[in-house]
């Protein structure tokens, strides 16, 4: 009897265009997710549907078109493609690689349906966020976990909670980092994906640590092991750590606030222009968060950020390119699962 595993890669999600009409289907669905914004329901649909979306989606269209490929689309949709395909090859036979989106195409219903319809015996599910969130990752493992729970037959499953620390991982960005000479920029940023700090302090069962003092993510330890913020700081500190960068050298932002209440700090917003007061002409950006290309970072980043810095005196902006469809990260994802 040949036993096949099927392995599920989930990435965030992608409108399936860059129209307005598109790009509203897609907030909404996105925004009314109770682990994105977690207000009561009623209070989320009003807000979102309400306020957010119709005052947002036809700026976000813009940024959209600004990044979507004329022949490929969605570069986060395309980058995850071939990401599958590289570790189906690698992988072999044995194996059934599916990709799909927590929200819109494709979607986990019909990936989990087809590796029901293949009987696999075992199902790996691998979101590809690195660091853990209640917002991404728990949110694609609920879904997963609601979508199987309703099987007769529940076959063998393993959800992989994050991997911010994985030494595969890792390696990846030190590989992409080593294109750059360092020394030709006055400054390094890694800039992750913001939250609201209320998800973090929701998160803190002790309720006496998270963000009660400057460096409460500066090291792992039991009371902060699945907290988002510290694994940000883990990872830029193995990163940096290998690449022999030192301390000064480099700053951890957060990016993509949305709304008036604190989100993780320092801002990348803030940031920037600080750096820019300070002289600093030339930066380096590393976004760990992001194991593809997407709007963060080629548009927000290398646009939205740079013209930022451009006002405050500052000159360029380089994008250290994320890890994609890599070998390296190949590797990494190959070695997760199995």
């Amino acid at each position: 009897m040949i036993k096949k595993t099927g392995i599920l890669l989930v990435n965030l999600g992608t409108p399936d265009s860059p129209s307005n009409s598109d790009v509203f289907k897609y907030l909404n669905e996105f925004l009314t997710d109770g682990r994105v914004i977690d207000f009561p329901w009623l209070a989320r649909q009003l807000l979102v549907r309400g306020i957010i979306v119709p005052l947002r989606y036809r700026n976000s269209a813009k940024t959209y078109r600004e990044i979507w490929d004329a022949e490929r689309g969605s570069p986060l949709k395309f980058h995850t493609e071939d990401l599958t395909a590289k570790v189906q090859t690698k992988l072999g036979e044995d194996y059934i690689v599916e990709m799909a989106m927590r929200y819109q195409q494709p979607s986990i219903e019909n990936a989990l349906e087809k590796f029901k319809q293949e009987q696999v015996h075992r199902i790996v599910v691998l979101p590809l966020f690195p660091q853990y969130s209640s917002a991404c990752n728990g949110s694609v493992i609920e879904k997963v976990q609601h979508i199987t729970s309703k099987w007769l037959t529940i076959p063998d499953l393993k959800l992989i909670h994050y991997f911010y620390d994985h030494p595969k991982f890792i390696d990846a960005f030190v590989a992409r980092g080593k294109q750059y000479d360092f020394d030709a920029y006055d400054h390094i940023l890694f800039s992750y994906h913001g939250l609201p700090a209320r998800h973090l302090k929701n998160g803190d069962l002790s309720k006496c640590h998270c963000l009660k003092k400057a460096d409460c993510c500066a090291k792992i330890e039991t009371i902060n092991q699945h907290c988002y913020r510290a694994q940000c700081f883990e990872t830029t500190r193995l990163i940096a750590e290998k690449l022999n960068l030192p301390k000064d050298k480099f700053t951890v932002t957060f990016q993509s606030r949305l709304g008036k209440e604190v989100w993780l700090e320092p801002y990348t917003v803030n940031v920037i222009p600080d750096l820019a007061k300070q002289g600093k002409k030339k930066l380096l950006v590393f976004s760990p968060a992001f194991v593809a290309d997407c709007l963060e970072t080629l548009f927000e980043i290398q646009t939205e950020y740079l013209e930022l810095f451009e006002e405050h005196g500052g000159e360029s902006i380089q994008l250290v390119e994320s890890l994609n469809s890599s070998d390296l990260w190949v590797d990494a994802v190959c070695d997760l699962v199995k």
